[in-house]
């Protein structure tokens, strides 16, 4: 079978899949709200944050595969590049007269240059970082994401005076711009994008829906337009030579030296790519936002990202869309739902700690216990991150889709069936 057909079949399969699980996951969720009573807008809200959510972290865990799945480049400090692209998009969007000031430009013109700046810097880091391996990259990269948050929160980038005007980060106050989604109404006026803007309203009109869930569905329309896009480009890449190269040297890059391949070029330029994805994940993410602040990128958020890929699988671009939809699903929103569930069908009353919740359970009154636990999912989420981590670890320790990790050859080197030596 020649490669283009393994990728065509592949991908038809890969769609295919990815379908079923979004299929199964609404389904399930809308049958869940209405059976126990949930209101259909909460329903749809519910659904359209899910999707939002699951393209924002799909997009961001491809450019980490990208890293760590393909190329074997731990990279933890996914947050500093969301950041860098972020107020890249902010500062260059602002408007002049706003505290701090912006450039005024287009919002394509920013987020276009938050891309490339996360591209640019993402680089000139490879340049010393990729001296290193393994655990001390990651140190690095860690180091520099950290440094870049706490650089957005110092003093001295807080304001910056140029020519009469106020520039700067805004310190722990953020800048506010205008939201990327205010794109939406300049694609109705588009022939393609109005006709599809006019039957969503319609459809939504129809099913009682509010406008903002449809304006939010329509943004998060936007993200799978990007997300598809990336994915395109990564499936081309890991299966050109030059992905070859990255899974060469993801299994030994010692080896793929010996063979003549320039591996730190290489790892040079995935490195950059990769952080202008996430940098344009940033943007999209933060999008329907109007303030940017440095809280937004905590090193946890690195961690969500690398839960979703270990979750999806790494080594697997569909690996990643469907860890980051899971994660976006179960993991993140799905807790919420389950207290929008308890509250619209459970009148409780939430005790202050859980020694008075045991103590009322112990007189045979679960209902305070409850009542805690659903003012707790917060908190319980981190457990149930937890309780997935380690089932995985113990059932599936490669990930949903982790076993589908391309080799490095050109073409597949396994035997088929009742082939023997002569």
């Amino acid at each position: 079978m020649s490669q283009q057909s393994v990728e065509n079949t592949q991908w038809t399969s890969d769609l295919a899949l990815l379908a079923k699980i979004v299929a199964a996951t609404y389904v399930g969720f809308g049958l869940l709200g209405l059976l126990t009573g949930v209101g259909i807008n909460e329903i749809a809200g519910f659904l359209v944050t899910v999707t939002f959510y699951a393209a924002a972290f799909a997009l961001v865990t491809l450019a980490l595969n990208l890293h760590w799945g393909y190329t074997g480049m731990f990279n933890i400090g996914v947050a500093g590049f969301m950041a860098i692209g972020v107020y890249t998009m902010a500062i260059l969007t602002a408007s002049p007269e706003a505290q701090p000031a912006g450039l005024g430009l287009p919002i394509p013109v920013g987020v276009v240059g938050g891309v490339l700046v996360a591209t640019l810097i993402g680089a000139l880091l490879a340049l010393p970082a990729l001296r290193v391996r393994s655990d001390y990259f990651a140190i690095i990269t860690l180091g520099f994401s950290e440094i870049v948050r706490l650089s957005l929160t110092s003093g001295t980038l807080r304001e910056i005076e140029v020519g009469g005007r106020v520039y700067g980060t805004g310190g722990g106050g953020g800048i506010s711009y205008t939201p990327v989604d205010s794109v939406i109404p300049w694609l109705f006026e588009q022939p393609l994008f109005g006709q599809l803007g006019e039957g969503l309203y319609t459809l939504g009109g129809f099913a009682g829906l509010t406008t903002s869930i449809v304006d939010r569905l329509l943004y998060a329309l936007v993200i799978i337009a990007f997300v598809v896009a990336a994915y395109v480009m990564l499936q081309r890449i890991a299966f050109s030579p030059f992905g070859r190269i990255l899974k060469a040297i993801r299994e030994d890059e010692v080896a793929a030296r010996s063979l003549g391949k320039d591996t730190q070029r290489a790892k040079i330029k995935v490195f950059a790519l990769g952080c202008g994805i996430m940098g344009l994940a940033g943007i999209l993410w933060m999008g329907s936002r109007s303030l940017v602040t440095p809280e937004s990128f905590m090193p946890i958020v690195t961690f969500y990202i690398f839960v979703a890929l270990i979750v999806g699988g790494e080594g697997s671009n569909t690996g990643s869309i469907v860890g980051g939809f899971v994660f976006a699903a179960f993991l993140w929103e799905g807790p919420r739902f389950l207290r929008t569930i308890a509250r619209s069908n459970i009148d409780v009353r939430a005790p202050p700690t859980i020694v008075d919740a045991l103590a009322e359970l112990a007189s045979l009154d679960p209902l305070p216990l409850i009542g805690y636990a659903v003012d707790s999912l917060e908190e319980i989420r981190w457990i149930m991150i937890g309780v997935a981590l380690i089932l995985l670890m113990i059932y599936r320790p490669q990930g949903l889709l982790g076993d589908r990790k391309e080799i490095a050859a050109a073409t597949d080197l396994t035997r088929r069936g009742g082939e023997t030596d002569e």
